[in-house]
């Protein structure tokens, strides 16, 4: 069965050949938040699954109008949306996760109602800590895999701060909470690790063979006053670079509608949009309402919303159930019919069925994780189609990933399913080195390098 994947990947990979194009000048911070660590304004959190602004910025410049109206459908922490907007483009995005919708939230605030009385409130936090003095603490909501993730005295210092951000306005209450939000992994005993949170030795969760040391925990007054000078330091600089405050109008605006892409895309007009750029989650098991757990709970989610998020989002984690496509949306049925048709996609997917009965792979979730992920997309790409105006490019960053030996190239296979549906596609832009796989596949199958890629559609 490996063989015969083999075999219809080359056979694709020929097809598309001349269009698979290695972009000497891509590397894996470009495409990642890497190149945004020193960025201004976007430095802020780090959001660990965001393209950088000066990609974005890279794939205007070269594949889309200076105006118009373009459309990020998994906004993440709004990147493509405030580049977007800030070279004269109208922007909209949908983003799922409340902690992607607050990111946009207060960024957006700060760059079109914050004030120079805002930004001065906020410095005189960072210096007179009045949470030392607060007399009363607000509660930090716990889910199940955040208990006891921060030191004692940590969490009753977070405890004052946000029991003391209720003397202030609104506007810098929401950036007082945004803060927080910047600084929960580095004062807590958790790092983010993909598919879960890792824990620090210190805390009271059990460890494993090899106890993992995340280095230094900030204090929580470390961590917030650093965090809150930075932001103040950010907004003082672009204040005096560009004389906004409020930002005026040559920005193109953003707009974010906060759901589903699922729910949605089906409610957006025909042919409205002049862009898509888009970075939807990979096929890689992460599960984001883990990952960004501490985040969540600081932000209100329980339990039982954590699990619907989980169920809502694009199906790329073990624990996704199938969703009812055609249920969404009966014009759905020919994306479905694209991903029947599309042969190393149905190859791979009877090989993991195969190895599942077989009691092979690692999680018997893995083979309805894979089917969910092209059969979900299939259908996010046939409303991106719907959407886009004649002849608007679809921009988009994507991993191929492997299970059970098998090399997924989801580049080709999406890109087959997008010809399909009503794209053609222009390039493939590679990145010149490949992410390798995890120890588990090296150790049985040996390496071999993934492709990191940029798609470049454009509507037929």
């Amino acid at each position: 069965m490996l063989e015969e994947i083999v075999r219809l990947d080359h056979e694709l990979a020929r097809s598309y050949k001349s269009r698979l194009i290695i972009q000497s000048s891509f590397t894996r911070s470009l495409v990642s938040f890497q190149a945004n660590k020193t960025k201004p304004l976007y430095r802020w959190y780090k959001y660990k699954e965001a393209f950088s602004a000066p990609l974005i910025e890279h794939l205007l410049a070269r594949h889309v109008a200076h105006v118009g109206r373009i459309l990020d459908p998994f906004a993440g922490s709004g990147t493509a949306l405030f580049v977007a907007s800030a070279a004269g483009l109208q922007a909209e995005g949908i983003e799922l996760l409340p902690i992607g919708q607050q990111i946009i939230s207060v960024r957006k605030l700060l760059e079109e109602d914050f004030t120079a009385d805002d930004v001065a409130a906020l410095r005189r936090w960072a210096t007179a800590r009045p949470w030392e003095s607060a007399a009363q603490q607000r509660p930090l909501l716990e889910l199940r895999i955040t208990r006891g993730a921060y030191p004692k005295q940590t969490q009753a210092t977070i405890e004052s701060y946000m029991c003391a951000w209720k003397q202030e306005h609104e506007h810098v209450q929401s950036v007082l909470r945004f803060a927080l939000l910047c600084v929960l992994e580095s004062i807590s005993y958790t790092r983010k690790d993909g598919q879960y949170l890792r824990w620090d030795y210190r805390s009271d969760r059990r460890q494993g063979q090899r106890p993992f040391d995340k280095g230094q925990i900030l204090t929580f007054n470390q961590a917030i006053c650093a965090k809150l000078n930075e932001i103040v330091f950010d907004l003082e600089t672009a204040k005096q670079a560009t004389g906004l405050f409020p930002v005026e109008r040559q920005h193109g605006g953003t707009y974010l509608y906060a759901g589903s892409c699922f729910a949605v895309l089906p409610t957006l007009p025909d042919c409205a949009y002049d862009a898509v750029i888009t970075s939807p989650p990979y096929c890689n098991r992460y599960d984001y309402t883990r990952t960004y757990a501490l985040e969540l709970a600081l932000l209100g989610v329980g339990e039982k919303e954590l699990t619907e998020l989980r169920q809502q989002m694009l199906s790329c984690t073990v624990e996704n159930r199938a969703k009812d496509l055609l249920a969404m949306s009966p014009r759905w049925g020919a994306a479905i019919a694209a991903a029947d048709a599309q042969e190393l996609l149905q190859s791979i997917l009877h090989y993991l069925n195969e190895q599942k009965a077989h009691d092979r792979l690692n999680n018997n979730g893995i083979p309805r994780m894979v089917r969910g992920y092209f059969y979900e997309m299939a259908c996010v790409i046939a409303e991106c189609a719907r959407v886009l105006k004649p002849g608007a490019p679809l921009l988009m960053v994507n991993d191929n990933v492997r299970y059970a030996g098998a090399s997924i190239s989801v580049d080709l296979i999406l890109s087959a399913i997008a010809e399909s549906i009503g794209f053609h596609v222009e390039k493939i832009l590679v990145l010149p080195s490949g992410k390798g796989n995890s120890s588990q596949q090296m150790g049985q199958h040996g390496r071999e390098p993934a492709r990191k890629c940029v798609y470049v559609w454009r509507k037929a």
